[in-house]
């Protein structure tokens, strides 16, 4: 459950600044252009919501996707492909679960992320924004942190050519922001598009995996919305009398923050939505209740309650660090065979099969695109001189070929869309890239309309690259 609403007493920028999500791309670099009407019923996409599952880490496309049965034995791996629901459509045999539902899914595995560093900051980059990352990526390394001039994340996008939704924000991400300061990822934020339109990031914790907050989101000590309600006009008549001196777009990005946070700590409708604890225990058990099966079943109620685009980036274990020589997610340099059968696979089998059948026994998944990519795949070689080498049964970082997934929304289930080369390692036929998947996810939102302005009112393309993959609706 949400917890109620925190709020300092004393309403401050620091405050307001996490309730969007962040405090670090502050500047108001440029406005989208005229919002998507609120019907959403532009030509070409059925999708009223997109949630996007990231694997953060680095997924290997090869042990789940798109298996080499026949690549010699430094490449292959002992997992086996299996048959599903879908002729022609197969899956890793450790997503038994996900293959009963493979009729739903378009299994894109032509995905080419080639990144100048090969490594997460610059893979979390692309794959959430379209755009390739610039030379800052390769001089500035995990230094690179979020710039307030990096190109939107396509969350963030969406939001601001949708209209507002009446009680949350068009944009949600949880159960955490990638990944731990100072090394936060660029690419999940509005960045140029400005601070009002990034995500709301609602946390979670893999112990209470039922409980989710908004960080400095609180009603402190004995303040009541009604107590509230009087600060507020308090303050509107400071900022009334302020903004006569100051008519610069901070001052007015501040003012819609507040506008944003109050409008959140005074709606019971919108913390409602976020306590999961009101789902059947059963619902819950098929969902798994873990931090990532139960921030898949919030997501699907932030669908129920029509938010645009909600995010959920997989939240890793750190109990399993040592074990898979990882943060405890995704990305296996060490022991990737038995921390994807033992740990990862399971979880993930559990929660995003139970996901799309959950959107589809709802009739949601029509209205809902699913999007599950990475930041980059897995090296095909077996073997990370880092982790052991071959011994050590790892896959070391490669961003030059993955696999992403899509379902519903208009796209058309039980399909598999191009294919990599015989051992996994480059893109052989219908190749895409991630600007190609932002576009496709715009496509389906029926988001056709990418003009924005920046503060000097000059119109730019917020991705000029890539077009949408027609062939999977």
């Amino acid at each position: 459950m949400l917890a109620v609403p925190q709020f300092n007493p004393i309403i401050n920028r620091r405050a307001l600044l996490v309730a969007s999500g962040l405090g670090i791309a502050g500047l108001t670099f440029g406005k989208p252009a005229a919002s998507r009407a609120a019907t959403k019923e532009i030509a070409g996409g059925k999708a009223k919501s997109t949630i996007l599952f990231f694997l953060c880490g680095g997924a290997s496309h090869l042990d789940m996707w798109d298996l080499k049965p026949n690549a010699p034995d430094s490449h292959r791996g002992p997992f086996r492909p299996i048959e599903t629901s879908a002729p022609g459509v197969r899956l890793s045999e450790h997503l038994p679960l996900l293959a009963r539902q493979a009729h739903h899914l378009a299994v894109i595995n032509s995905v080419g992320a080639s990144v100048n560093t090969n490594d997460h900051h610059a893979g979390y980059y692309y794959n959430l924004t379209g755009h390739p990352p610039d030379q800052s990526f390769v001089s500035l390394g995990n230094n690179r942190t979020p710039f307030p001039n990096d190109w939107p994340f396509m969350g963030t996008v969406v939001g601001s050519k949708c209209a507002p939704h009446g009680q949350l924000t068009n944009a949600i991400t949880l159960p955490h922001k990638p990944s731990k300061a100072p090394y936060t990822r660029p690419g999940q934020f509005a960045a140029r598009l400005g601070l009002e339109h990034d995500p709301l990031y609602v946390h979670g914790s893999l112990e209470e995996p039922l409980k989710f907050q908004a960080p400095s989101l609180v009603l402190e000590g004995d303040l009541t919305p009604a107590r509230l309600q009087e600060r507020r006009a308090l303050h509107k008549t400071l900022d009334a009398a302020r903004l006569q001196f100051d008519q610069f777009a901070g001052p007015r990005t501040w003012q819609q923050q507040q506008e944003r946070a109050l409008s959140l700590l005074q709606s019971a409708g919108a913390t409602d939505a976020f306590d999961v604890a009101r789902e059947p225990v059963a619902l819950r058990e098929r969902y798994g209740q873990t931090i990532n099966g139960m921030s898949l079943l919030l997501a699907r109620r932030l669908v129920e309650a029509e938010v645009p685009f909600i995010t959920v980036f997989w939240k890793e274990n750190e109990k399993i660090a040592d074990k898979c020589k990882s943060a405890g997610g995704w990305d296996t340099h060490g022991n990737n065979f038995h921390c994807l059968k033992e740990y990862l696979l399971p979880e993930f089998d559990r929660c995003f099969s139970a996901l799309i059948e959950d959107l589809a026994q709802r009739g949601l998944l029509a209205q809902t695109q699913v999007l599950v990519t990475s930041e980059m795949g897995r090296k095909p070689r077996i073997g990370d001189p880092r982790s052991g080498g071959v011994s050590g049964a790892g896959r070391d970082h490669w961003t030059h070929c993955l696999t992403d997934v899509m379902a519903g929304g208009g796209i058309r289930g039980g399909q598999t869309y191009g294919a990599s080369d015989r051992l996994g390692e480059y893109p052989a036929d219908r190749a895409v890239t991630p600007a190609d998947i932002t576009k496709t996810v715009y496509h389906a939102m029926g988001i056709t309309d990418l003009q924005a302005t920046d503060p000097q009112g000059r119109p730019y393309n917020l991705l000029d690259e890539g077009k949408a993959i027609a062939e999977l609706f």
